[in-house]
């Protein structure tokens, strides 16, 4: 083999090497950052990971919203029209957080299957609608009555 076109090849094979070493690393650093989106249907089915931060997303059902006396502490509950799941947040909630509107929430599953949020992002006008959240309403209708607690 020639001499030039062996260096070429060591260096074309090097480059790869080290993109790939490197790639590697980048996604191996990024894995414990995804948060995945997953609507209460997929929860409730325990498609859901308990172990890292999820985000949740639907509707917040009608009459569910109960705020402590005490504290900042709200427990409310998110549906897809199929299932619904709780949610409890500590903190102050987005102003256009409302009762039948849409709402995504990230945080980690309990042991009850209760979402403990730690973010609450609300809509931010009538007609804007989270993708995920609308992919997952989609052809859905709304429930009759408030779910009871597990």
């Amino acid at each position: 083999m020639h001499p030039i076109r062996k260096q070429r090849l060591v260096l074309v094979s090097l480059t790869v090497v080290l993109s790939s070493a490197a790639i590697g690393l980048v996604a191996f650093a990024l894995r414990d950052n995804i948060n995945l989106f997953y609507p209460p249907a997929d929860v409730v089915a325990g498609k859901a990971p308990t172990d890292r931060s999820i985000r949740l997303g639907g509707m917040v059902v009608e009459g569910s919203i109960e705020r402590s006396d005490t504290d900042l502490d709200t427990t409310f509950w998110v549906t897809d029209y199929e299932a619904s799941v709780p949610v409890r947040y500590a903190g102050i909630l987005p102003d256009l957080f409302a009762e039948g509107e849409g709402v995504v929430a990230e945080g980690m599953l309990d042991e009850s299957g209760m979402l403990v949020a730690t973010q609450v992002l609300a809509k931010h006008d009538e007609n804007y609608m989270p993708p995920e959240v609308a992919a997952a309403l989609e052809g859905k209708t709304a429930p009759q009555e408030k779910p009871l607690l597990p």
